[in-house]
């Protein structure tokens, strides 16, 4: 063909511009509860992108993209704003009447029909006489087709004509027989066989007459051109003439020529009444009536026309001839010809097909209102993001499992060292020095100088032969005092009344004997340090002099050299025989050299596999991370139960790397399973398993011998520690003795003092009234007061339970409780336990030592002798003694709870037993038992017992 047959192309809708805006920011504020602000360069984005489509550059590739990815945004923006409303103006495409509604399906509706004029007037202008064009042409009626099919489909109510069902369905055939046509011109153009073009053709032919006859329908409704009903009524007996024409062609090759004559006759009269409407046509058509048709459509049509009319004529002529002269078959009559079969039509491309596209969903871009996201799309997307994440639990999960499996494999066949000391008794160049653990190396820091210790339990040793002699010369001075009491009572009886010393010092002796049984236990406790020191005393000796020499020790030790091994190491435990390895037979070192190849190659192949089984993983984490799938859910957000096929079908993404790290897995289990077989079977051979004996035996050797060491630094610590807090106890009772002894003198004098003034008094009186003792009274005192200086007074009986004293108080014995009864000077002593005492004067005082009575106490009363008071030099009790100062207002010291002040202590708890004048700390944790715990069980300073302190002893920290 020279010319091009003319294609009819559906006319466009057209419209004003629409604001977008304000809906859209109305809606957001009231549904998404945001700021619409944020979202005004979304609002103009697709002000513009609507403007740019319906005002395209003409009917061209970029009006059709700037539609394509106006609709695709409309598609996207529908899932946020559903109910959004928005007038849209459109005028139809047919009758230009203007129809306005708010309905998005309108907007969608017209911009659809919009495509596919566009698409229409695409394949009306492509060259046909380019394969290249021909394509184009036949792909875009038919995706015209498919547009107007989408409308019919799913607008099921038309505002407007163009958008009627009819109206869309006779578009719909007038776009399929365009394609049928455009078909069937390949074929000829290709020149394919004679029977199926005239297949082809017959189809055409078809539809073009069932378009015609739905367009009849349409008479006098002024809704199509008339010059639609003469090209499609010319069409559709020029392809039934086409058909006729390559049937006869095809029957004659056949030998049917009667046949094919009579089909030629009647392709000949279908083409000259095409040839006569073609010719009128020519006359009646104007091109600027009628845009939806090329301005040649009738020239064209009736060169077509014409062309097709001389061929047939011409083949007609020429059968009538052959068949008068040579064939004289007889000619059947038309309606006896067999119907000429029909080419089943290409289907229409729907619009599925070509948002599916690659290219087309680039030109959408990404959705305006991304940020825009539904909270219903929110929940799907964490739903999906917890289903991603039960993903990757599991694989980490199993990762870390085989990489467990693979660490305590390694350790348990001790790789790949094993390997390396293999390689070694090959070489011969076996390492001797001997490896220190870490705790044995910080512990040799850790000691420092010892002759600090040696000092220290010198020091202890002094303080506590310092404070008993102390306390030993307060209690003879009491001794004394009470002595010359009695005496001067024997000797000026019955005139003297000073009160006997004996209850006033009750509490004086009772805290002095308590101190001395103290000391007594903190004595066993300084002998025990001693004991534990001689003990450990080689062995920290080693450890303080340096890392070099304990090395020099241990390899002396694995040496088995008996003048430098250390005597805690058992000869027994050492081989008699040299150190020296067997040597390895030939066989078997060909075996360990081999062995050792292979392992080297086992573990390469292993670190490997893990390094690409975490990378592997790693890209698996990100990929996870990156993926999104809130586009998906928004797409498929008015699907009922898409979700589970949906998550099922993306995670399926992820499958590639779940094999690839199944396969690791695997791979790293298989080359454990070879290693450890490689192990034992080297561990098999006789030779190297005496190498293994002899080499467990040396480093079981060290090993004890490191224990003996750690141990010997454990009891170390523990001794340094019991000698600055036994120091510590010697300091606090040194001043609690000083405290005593202020007491006693201050006691002592005041006793000598009154008795000083009392015989005074006595003396006088005698001289003045010239009276003398009586002798047998003075015989009798002398006789009293021999055997009281015969008396030792060394535990005076406890006084009764008094209300105050201001006697320095001093911790009661191991058991006993303490008191808390207020002090006239320092806080007062718990009461001891009653105790028989040859001296126990209560039934004879009136007054507690040193304190007031809490209720009137009788004068003391002596039966054989009348009472006689001495205002002046009888003794004072301490709140009106004038010697003691006044009681404060509060204990003075808070601890101990009879020590007139308490000593500064380290910071944290003492092992010793405070003084007995220390109130009890509470229960110091324990020092972690080691061998020698045993033996330091029982170790403790009095006073204290099970409550800790210097007198739970070194076993109790």
């Amino acid at each position: 063909m020279s010319v091009q047959s003319p294609l009819i192309a559906v006319p466009r809708k057209t419209t004003t511009d629409v604001d977008w805006a304000t809906p859209i920011r109305h809606v957001i504020a009231a549904s998404y509860g945001e700021d619409p602000n944020s979202y005004a360069e979304e609002c103009a984005v697709l002000q513009r992108c609507r403007q740019d489509a319906v005002r395209g550059a003409g009917n061209d590739q970029t009006a059709r993209d700037l539609l394509y990815k106006y609709f695709g945004q409309l598609e996207l923006l529908e899932l946020r704003f559903a109910e959004i409303k928005v007038s849209f103006p459109w005028n139809d495409a047919f009758t230009d009447k203007l129809t306005t509604q708010t309905s998005l399906a309108f907007e969608k509706a017209s911009i659809i029909h919009l495509i596919s004029s566009i698409l229409s007037s695409l394949a009306q202008s492509a060259s046909r006489s380019d394969p290249e064009g021909l394509k184009r042409a036949y792909y875009n009626t038919r995706a015209t087709a498919g547009m107007l099919t989408y409308i019919n489909e799913n607008f099921l109510h038309a505002p407007s004509t163009d958008l009627s069902r009819e109206v869309v369905h006779l578009l719909i055939g007038i776009m399929m027989a365009q394609a049928a046509e455009i078909f069937t011109e390949k074929l000829v153009e290709e020149k394919k066989s004679a029977s199926l073009v005239a297949r082809s053709a017959n189809q055409t032919a078809s539809m073009y007459t069932s378009v015609v006859d739905e367009m009849k329908e349409f008479q006098g409704k002024g809704v199509f051109d008339r010059n639609w009903l003469y090209v499609l009524q010319i069409k559709a007996k020029l392809f039934g003439s086409l058909a006729q024409y390559y049937k006869a062609t095809s029957d004659s090759a056949a030998g049917k020529h009667g046949t094919a004559l009579v089909r030629l006759k009647i392709a000949n009269s279908l083409i000259q009444d095409a040839q006569k409407q073609a010719s009128s046509f020519i006359y009646t058509f104007v091109a600027a009536s009628t845009p939806s048709l090329p301005h040649d459509a009738a020239n064209a049509l009736n060169e077509i026309v014409k062309a097709h009319a001389t061929v047939c004529g011409e083949a007609k002529e020429q059968a009538v001839k052959d068949n008068d002269l040579i064939y004289h078959e007889v000619l059947p009559s038309e309606a006896s010809l067999p119907a000429i079969e029909k080419l089943p039509p290409a289907a229409p491309i729907t619009i599925q097909d070509v948002y599916g596209n690659q290219e087309v969903t680039k030109l959408i871009g990404p959705d305006i209102f991304l940020r825009l996201v539904p909270l219903a799309v929110h929940e799907s997307a964490s739903v999906y993001s917890e289903e991603k994440a039960k993903l990757v639990r599991a694989e980490v999960d199993k990762v870390e499992l085989a990489e467990g499996e693979i660490q305590a494999g390694l350790d348990h066949l001790n790789l790949p060292e094993e390997i390396d000391r293999w390689r070694q008794f090959l070489e011969g160049d076996t390492n001797d020095d001997v490896p220190l653990s870490q705790q044995l190396k910080s512990l040799v820091d850790s000691v420092g100088d010892v002759r600090q210790v040696e000092n220290d339990l010198g020091r202890l040793d002094g303080e506590r032969a310092a404070c008993e002699r102390e306390l030993r010369e307060l209690n003879g001075a009491l001794d004394a005092e009470s002595r010359e009491c009695e005496r001067m009572r024997a000797k000026y009886t019955p005139n003297f009344t000073q009160s006997p010393s004996g209850p006033q010092t009750a509490n004086l002796r009772s805290n002095l004997s308590a101190n001395l049984s103290a000391l007594s236990s903190a004595s066993t406790s300084d002998a025990h340090l001693q004991s534990l020191w001689q003990s450990i005393q080689p062995s920290i000796s080693l450890l303080s002099s340096g890392p070099s020499n304990l090395e020099r020790a241990a390899r002396d030790i694995t040496e088995g050299n008996p003048q430098k091994i250390d005597k805690t190491v058992s000869l027994l435990d050492l081989d008699d025989e040299e150190v020296d390895r067997k040597a390895l037979g030939q066989e078997e070192k060909d075996a360990l050299r081999k062995a050792v190849d292979d392992g080297r190659e086992k573990l390469d192949r292993l670190k490997k596999i893990r390094a690409e089984r975490d990378e592997v993983l790693r890209d698996l984490k990100e990929k996870i991370q990156t993926d999104d799938v809130s586009n998906l859910l928004l797409l498929n957000r008015r699907s009922q139960n898409v979700e589970p096929q949906l998550f099922a079908s993306e995670l399926e993404k992820f499958r590639p790397y779940q094999t690839r790290l199944a396969a690791a897995v695997s791979a790293s289990r298989s080359i454990l399973q070879e290693l450890d077989m490689l192990v034992a079977q080297v561990h098999k051979g006789t030779g190297f398993r005496e190498i293994l004996r002899k080499e467990k035996d040396r480093q079981r050797i060290i090993r004890d011998w490191e224990k003996r060491l750690i141990e010997a630094g454990e009891s170390y610590a523990e001794i340094r520690a019991g000698l600055g807090k036994g120091l510590s106890y010697y300091d606090s009772l040194r001043r609690v003795i000083e405290d005593l002894r202020m007491e006693v003198q201050r006691f002592t004098n005041s006793r000598e003092q009154e008795r000083r003034n009392m015989v005074s008094d006595i003396e006088t009186r005698q001289r003045l009234g010239g009276t003398s003792p009586s002798t047998g009274g003075v015989v009798a005192n002398r006789g009293l007061e021999e055997r009281l200086a015969a008396l030792k007074m060394e535990a005076p009986p406890q006084p009764p339970r008094l209300g105050t004293t201001s006697t320095p108080n001093l911790p009661p014995p191991p058991g006993r409780g303490s008191s808390n009864v207020t002090s006239s000077y320092l806080p007062p002593p718990p009461p001891p336990k009653p105790q028989s005492n040859p001296y126990d004067f209560s039934t004879l005082a009136g007054f507690g030592s040193f304190a007031t009575p809490s209720v009137s106490s009788p004068q003391h009363v002596y039966p054989s002798q009348p009472q006689q008071a001495y205002n002046q030099q009888s003794y004072i009790p301490p709140q009106q003694n004038p010697y003691y100062p006044p009681p404060p207002s509060r204990p003075t010291y808070a601890s101990p709870p009879f020590a007139p002040q308490q000593p500064p202590m380290q910071s944290g708890h003492s092992p010793y037993a405070p003084p007995p004048g220390h109130a009890p700390q509470p229960q110091q944790p324990q020092y972690p038992s080691s061998q020698n715990q045993q033996q330091r069980q029982g170790y403790k300073y009095p006073g204290y017992g099970q409550q800790g302190g210097y007198g739970g002893g070194y076993g109790q920290y």
